[in-house]
């Protein structure tokens, strides 16, 4: 299986020579049916349109091209990281700060694996959530295994599209 941190590694300059914050590497799959997740967003919008996406997979494409790093057959799948995006660095917990999340840990805590409850932010290198049921909780941001954010409707609001380019129409609810 390909080195994660190594395809990264090659992988960010690309988005970042094209304006765009790297979210998410990941090869998964079994033998035959690999594919090479990137998750990438403009940091202005939080959101990265299929031009975008487009742009970024012949980036990635051509670079792969010349240095080759996966030896196996793989699918490269582009995206943006969606409303129920995975909280991967630091940062995301203090941005999302407010929304509810679903945090899985390494290492138990409190005899807990997984933490369900609003992020209520960082301390240092500390994840700091607002469990349902248990209060407040404090999880070490290297004893997270995996993270996302839960669709909410303050979720929905928040993330709604900044412009409407290229929407043949919008509807609005209880609006004909």
């Amino acid at each position: 299986m390909a080195d994660v941190a190594a395809l990264t590694a090659l992988i960010e300059p690309e988005a970042q020579a094209l304006g765009f914050d790297l979210v998410r590497v990941k090869f998964f799959g079994g033998e035959g049916d690999r594919t090479l997740q990137i998750m990438a967003e403009d940091p202005a919008t939080r959101q990265l349109r299929i031009e975008d996406c487009a742009a970024l997979s012949r980036r990635i494409s051509e670079k792969f091209d010349e240095v080759d790093p996966i030896e196996e057959p793989y699918r490269l799948e582009v995206s943006s990281p969606g409303i129920d995006r995975p909280l991967t660095r630091l940062r995301d917990f203090a941005d999302w700060a407010g929304h509810e999340a679903r945090v899985t840990l390494v290492e138990a805590q409190d005899k807990r694996k997984q933490l369900n409850g609003n992020i209520a932010g960082i301390d240092g290198e500390t994840v700091i959530i607002d469990v349902n049921k248990a209060g407040e909780m404090r999880a070490a941001f290297s004893n997270i295994a995996s993270a996302k954010l839960v669709i909410t409707d303050r979720l929905i609001a928040a993330t709604a599209p900044l412009s409407s380019d290229g929407v043949d129409s919008i509807q609005v609810e209880g609006q004909d």
